[in-house]
C-alpha cells in the first residue's frame, strides 16, 4: 500500500482509515495501525496520525511479541517467559501525535494494549482504550443466607462450572482462584476480602446466575459487587520504556490487565485530563487489575493532572526507584549488584554517567556516592558496575545501592481518587514533589504514603522536598492506616539522622473518624500547618476501632504543628504522641488543643 498523507502547516497528516482500518466493523484494526505507524515513522518531521471517530477492535493474532522485563510484575517462577503480547508497538518513533478524535480502541485477549520503546516527543490524545472482556470477573450478590450466596454474573464475564468449582474464562485465559474484592455501590467503597468462591461449592441456577454454598463462611450482603482475578501480572496496560517527552491527554483508559501504565527509565511524562474509570455503558466496576500509573526509575518532570482514578485493585499512583543489593566487589572499582524482590529484575537500572548512592539497609542512610563508568549484565538479576573510583571504605555485602540520577520531579494536581482498596499516591523521590488540590475519596488505606526500603519491596529512595496541600481526604484509612503515612522501613532510627526531610502538609481538609491524620517516622523539618481536621460523615463502620492518636511522630526532629483547626469529638483522641525523640523536637503552635505524650 502506498504511503498516504498530506502536509499542512509543516505537519504530515495520516489517517488510519487510509491504511485499511474499518471503524465499527469488528474487524482487526491492528494491521492497518501497524502500516500507518510505519508510514508516519518514516516521515522526516512532525506527523499527525488521525483516527476517524469510531470503534476499532484489536486482536492478538497479529500482535507483536517482544521480551520485556518490567518492574513490579512477576517473578521467574510466576512467569518464566517475559515475552509480552503488544497490540500497538511504537518503537523509536519521534515527533508523532496520535489523535483519536474520541475513538474507542477495544482490545481482545490478554495483551499489553500499547508500548512506547525508545520514543521521543509523542502525544496520544482524544482516545479511549478498553478491553472487550476484562480479566477481572464481576458478579453482584442477589441473595444471601446463612450458608449460601446467590450472584448474577456480569455480561462481560464468562465462566464454566466443573465439579462444583467456577472457572473464569476469556480469550486465551482461565482461572479459578485468586484475589477478590468487594464493592459497595451505596457507600462507593471497595476493599479486599477473602475469595469466597475458592472453598465454596458452586452450582448454576440459570445462565449467568450462580449459587455458592459457603459451608458456614459469612456471605456478602445483597447488592455488593464481587470482583475476582488470578493475580498474574504477565502483561501491563501501557508500557513506556526509555522514552522522553511523552504525553497522554483528554482521553480514557477503562480497563488494564496487569500493572497498568508502567513508566520505566523514561523522562518528562505528562498525563492530563484522563478518565481511568469504567465506561458507564458497560456497567462494570473495575478499571485496573493492579496499579493505575506506576513510575519506576524515571527522571525529568512527571505531571499527573486532572485525572479520575476509580475502581482499582491496587495503588493509583506509585513513583519510586529501585534499591539493588551489593553482593560482591570483584575489583576495587567494580561492584556486583542484585535485584532482590522476586517481581522486579532483568532491566538495566544504571547507565554510564549516573550518580549512585551507597546505603545502609538497616538505617536507609547513604554513606558514600559514586559515578558509573560501565554496566554489564551478568544475569537478569546480577549486574556489574564499573565506577570511576574505588568502592567506598565500609561497603559490604547487604548494603543497598540507589541510582540518584534517575529521580523525577513530580506534580500530582487536581485528580480524583475513589473505590481504591489500597493507598492513593505513593511517592519516594528526592526531587521536588507537589501533591495538591486532589480529592481522595475513601481510600481503604492511606491517601498519601511515603516509604523507602531496602528489605521488602526494595523501592527507593529518600524524600527531600515534598508538599501536600489543598487536598481533601474524605474518610481515608483506618486505625491501622493513617490518612497521611510517612513510614520508611529503617530498622534503626535516630531523630538526629532522619531518612526523609523537607515535608510540608498544609491547607488540607482531613475528614476522619477512624484513622490518624498523620503518622510520620524519621523526618527532619516536618510541618503540619493550617489544615482543617474534622469528623468524617457516615464513614465509620459499626464497631470499627479508631486510632489512639490523631498525630504520631517517631524519631523526628524540627517538626511543627501550627495553625490547624481541629473539630471537637468524633475523631481519634487529640493527642500528639512522640516516640524516640525529644519533646523539643516538636514545636506546637498556640491554640492547637493537642496534648503531647511521649510513648515507648
Amino acid at each position: 500500500m502506498e504511503t498516504a498523507y498530506e502536509v499542512t502547516g509543516g505537519i504530515a497528516r495520516f489517517r488510519l482509515t487510509d491504511y485499511g482500518a474499518e471503524p465499527d466493523s469488528g474487524r482487526d484494526a491492528l494491521p492497518a495501525m501497524r502500516r500507518a505507524i510505519e508510514a508516519a515513522g518514516k516521515h522526516d518531521g512532525p506527523a499527525l496520525l488521525e483516527i476517524p471517530q469510531g470503534r476499532y477492535d484489536f486482536y492478538p493474532d497479529e500482535a507483536a511479541r517482544e521480551p520485556y522485563y518490567i518492574t513490579n510484575t512477576a517473578s521467574e517462577e510466576e512467569n518464566p517467559d517475559v515475552t509480552k503480547t503488544i497490540a500497538i508497538l511504537l518503537k523509536g518513533i519521534e515527533r508523532l501525535t496520535l489523535d483519536g478524535q474520541g475513538s474507542l480502541f477495544l482490545f481482545h485477549g490478554r495483551v499489553t494494549m500499547l508500548a512506547l520503546d525508545g520514543c521521543d516527543d509523542v502525544e496520544i490524545r482524544n482516545l479511549h482504550l478498553d478491553y472487550a472482556r476484562p480479566t477481572v470477573a464481576e458478579m453482584t450478590v442477589t441473595a444471601a443466607g446463612t450458608d449460601y450466596m446467590d450472584v448474577e454474573v456480569h455480561p462481560d464475564s464468562r465462566y464454566e462450572v466443573q465439579d462444583g468449582k467456577v472457572h473464569w474464562t476469556g480469550d486465551g485465559w482461565r482461572f479459578n482462584a485468586g484475589p477478590m474484592q468487594a464493592f459497595d455501590p451505596v457507600r462507593n467503597r471497595t476493599w479486599r476480602i477473602d475469595n469466597l468462591g475458592e472453598a465454596a461449592l458452586a452450582e448454576e441456577l440459570a445462565p449467568m446466575r450462580l449459587r455458592f454454598r459457603l459451608g458456614g463462611a459469612p456471605s456478602e450482603p445483597a447488592g455488593r459487587v464481587l470482583q475476582v482475578r488470578d493475580g498474574l501480572r504477565d502483561q501491563v496496560g501501557v508500557f513506556i520504556r526509555r522514552s522522553r517527552n511523552i504525553r497522554f491527554a483528554d482521553g480514557g483508559i477503562h480497563f488494564m490487565h496487569g500493572l497498568g501504565v508502567v513508566c520505566q527509565y523514561s523522562e518528562d511524562l505528562r498525563f492530563a485530563e484522563l478518565d481511568f474509570s469504567p465506561r458507564p455503558e458497560t456497567g462494570r466496576t473495575v478499571t485496573a487489575f493492579a496499579d493505575f500509573i506506576h513510575v519506576s526509575g524515571c527522571r525529568g518532570r512527571v505531571e499527573i493532572e486532572g485525572c479520575r482514578f476509580v475502581g482499582g485493585h491496587d495503588d493509583p499512583i506509585n513513583v519510586h526507584g529501585t534499591h539493588l543489593q551489593l553482593v560482591g566487589m570483584p575489583e576495587a572499582n567494580r561492584v556486583l549488584l542484585r535485584f532482590m524482590h522476586p517481581q522486579t529484575y532483568g532491566f538495566q537500572a544504571f547507565f554510564p554517567g549516573d550518580e549512585i548512592a551507597f546505603v545502609k539497609r538497616e538505617t536507609l542512610l547513604p554513606y558514600a556516592s559514586g559515578k558509573v563508568l560501565a554496566v554489564e549484565a551478568v544475569s537478569p538479576r546480577d549486574w556489574l558496575l564499573t565506577l570511576d573510583a574505588d568502592a567506598p571504605a565500609g561497603a559490604e555485602p547487604g548494603d543497598a545501592v540507589e541510582n540518584v540520577t534517575w529521580n523525577p520531579e513530580l506534580r500530582v494536581r487536581g485528580n480524583y481518587f475513589a473505590r481504591i482498596p489500597t493507598r492513593g499516591v505513593l511517592v519516594t523521590t528526592r526531587r521536588k514533589t507537589v501533591i495538591e488540590d486532589n480529592v481522595f475519596d475513601g481510600t481503604t488505606m492511606s491517601g498519601v504514603f511515603v516509604a523507602d526500603d531496602a528489605e521488602s519491596w526494595f523501592e527507593s529512595g529518600p524524600v527531600r522536598d515534598l508538599t501536600i496541600r489543598g487536598n481533601r481526604f474524605a474518610a481515608c484509612g483506618s486505625s491501622e492506616h493513617p490518612v497521611i503515612f510517612i513510614a520508611p522501613e529503617n530498622r534503626v532510627a535516630d531523630a538526629a539522622r532522619p531518612v526523609h526531610e523537607g515535608i510540608v502538609i498544609e491547607g488540607n481538609r482531613i475528614e476522619t473518624s477512624l484513622a490518624a491524620a498523620l503518622v510520620a517516622k524519621s523526618v527532619r523539618g516536618l510541618r503540619f500547618a493550617n489544615n482543617e481536621v474534622v469528623p468524617a460523615e457516615g464513614a465509620a463502620e459499626d464497631g470499627a476501632p479508631a486510632a489512639a492518636s490523631l498525630i504520631r511522630l517517631d524519631a523526628c526532629s524540627g517538626a511543627a504543628i501550627e495553625g490547624n483547626a481541629f473539630a471537637e469529638g468524633g475523631m481519634p483522641a487529640n493527642v500528639a504522641a512522640l516516640k524516640r525523640m525529644a519533646p523539643d523536637g516538636l514545636r506546637m503552635g498556640e491554640g492547637q488543643r493537642l496534648r503531647v505524650e511521649a510513648r515507648d
